[in-house]
C-alpha cells in the first residue's frame, strides 16, 4: 500500500479562485471558458509588442491589441529565446523594444488561444488542445456516483481550475467494500492543460482514507494513465474513460460478491444447537468465554447463523480494554465468513 500526495500538493498551490465545490460547477466554468476562446494562426512576425503604460501588450496584425497572463508571457519570452528574468527588469517600453527584435521571422504560423482581450497561450503546429470541458464531460458520463472529497482544512475542495491547468480529485462515498478484510473505496485524480503546462491523465485507486490535508493513505491497485497533447491526445480521452469503467465494474464486481457472502452468512447456520456452534467456535480460535457470550446473544435472536454470531462477536470484541487483543480478535471474527459455502 501507498499514501499518494497529488491532490495535498495542489492543495497548497491553489488560490481561492480556482477551487470549484461541485463537479457540475467545475465542468459549467470549463465550458463557459471553451466557448469563450478562439484559436487563431499567425505568422511569429505578425505579433508585437507594445509598451501600455506600465505593462505590456501584444498585438497581433496590426489590428486588436491582448493582454498577457503569466503563462502566456513566458511562452512570449521562450519563444524569442530571451530570458524571462531579464525581460522582468526592464521598463515595460525597453522590454517590448527587446522582445520585438528578437521574435523570429517563420512561414509556420503560432497558434495564439485568446480568450475575451487576453492571450493564454502560444504553440506551434506540434502542438494538439484537449479541451478541460471535453475531459470533464467523459467524467461525468462514467463517474456518476463519484464526487468531490471531503473540503480540506485551508477550504480546498479538491477540484480546481486555473489559468494553467485543471486537476480533480473524485471519490465514491458509497463504494466502500473489503479487499482481504479491509475496507477500501474507489478514487481517481485527472488532470489537464489547455495551454500546454502539463499532460492529460489519470490515477485510479483503491484507498482507505483521506486526511484533512488530502493526503490519500493506504492506496492499493494504483494505475496510471498520461498523454502527452500531441496529434493523438483525443484517444487519451478513450483510455480514460476506460479506466474509469473498470474501476465502476470492479467495485459493482466486489460490492455483488460482498452482498454474496453476507446474504449466504445471513441464511447459513454455524450448528444445529449451542454446543456444536461453541466446538466449531472454539476451532476457528475463539476464546471459550466470549464464545459463550456470542451464543448467548444469538440465541436470544432465535438463531445460530453465521451472520448472527460474527455480529455479536463484533460488538463483544468492542469492548475489549487492550486495542492489540481487539485487532487480533477482529481478525479471528472476520474468518468466519470464510466458511460460507
Amino acid at each position: 500500500m501507498v499514501d499518494l500526495i497529488a491532490a495535498h500538493n495542489e492543495l497548497f498551490r491553489r488560490s481561492p479562485d480556482e477551487c470549484f465545490a461541485t463537479l457540475p460547477d467545475l465542468k459549467t466554468f470549463c465550458e463557459q471558458q471553451k466557448e469563450a476562446s478562439e484559436e487563431c494562426w499567425h505568422l511569429p512576425q505578425k505579433a508585437k509588442p507594445l509598451a501600455q503604460a506600465d505593462n505590456m501588450v501584444l498585438q497581433i496584425e496590426d489590428e486588436t491589441e491582448f493582454q498577457l497572463n503569466d503563462w502566456s508571457f513566458s511562452q512570449l519570452c521562450r519563444l524569442a529565446g530571451v530570458s524571462r528574468d531579464t525581460i522582468n527588469r526592464l521598463s515595460a517600453d525597453t522590454a517590448s523594444r527587446a522582445l520585438r527584435e528578437t521574435l523570429p521571422s517563420a512561414y509556420k504560423p503560432i497558434q495564439f488561444l485568446t480568450t475575451g482581450s487576453q492571450v493564454r497561450s502560444l504553440h506551434g503546429v506540434s502542438y494538439t488542445r484537449l479541451w478541460n470541458a471535453n475531459l470533464l464531460q467523459v467524467v461525468s458520463n462514467v463517474a456518476t456516483d463519484f464526487q468531490a472529497a471531503q473540503q480540506a482544512r485551508t477550504g480546498g475542495t479538491g477540484l480546481y481550475c486555473g489559468e494553467q491547468d485543471l486537476f480533480c480529485f473524485l471519490i465514491d462515498p458509497t463504494g466502500w467494500i473489503e479487499i482481504d478484510n479491509e475496507a477500501f473505496a474507489p478514487g481517481f485524480f485527472i488532470w489537464n492543460s489547455e495551454v500546454g503546462k502539463r499532460s492529460l491523465g489519470i490515477q485510479t485507486f483503491w484507498f482507505q482514507a483521506v486526511c484533512g490535508n488530502h493526503i490519500v493513505w493506504d492506496a492499493v491497485e494504483v494505475i496510471e494513465f498520461t498523454r502527452k497533447h500531441t496529434t493523438r491526445v483525443d484517444e487519451g480521452l478513450q483510455e480514460i474513460e476506460r479506466l474509469i469503467e473498470n474501476l465502476v465494474a470492479k467495485r459493482e464486481e466486489r460490492r455483488d460478491a460482498f452482498y454474496t457472502v453476507m446474504h449466504k452468512a445471513m441464511q447459513e447456520k454455524l450448528g444445529a444447537d449451542a454446543e456444536e456452534v461453541c466446538k466449531r467456535l472454539l476451532k476457528q480460535g475463539i476464546p471459550r468465554g466470549l464464545a459463550d457470550k456470542a451464543i448467548e446473544i444469538a440465541q436470544e435472536q432465535g438463531r445460530f447463523t453465521i451472520y448472527a454470531l460474527v455480529d455479536a462477536l463484533t460488538r463483544l470484541s468492542q469492548q475489549t480494554s487492550y486495542i492489540g487483543n481487539r485487532t487480533e480478535m477482529d481478525a479471528k471474527v472476520a474468518k468466519l465468513l470464510t466458511l460460507v459455502c
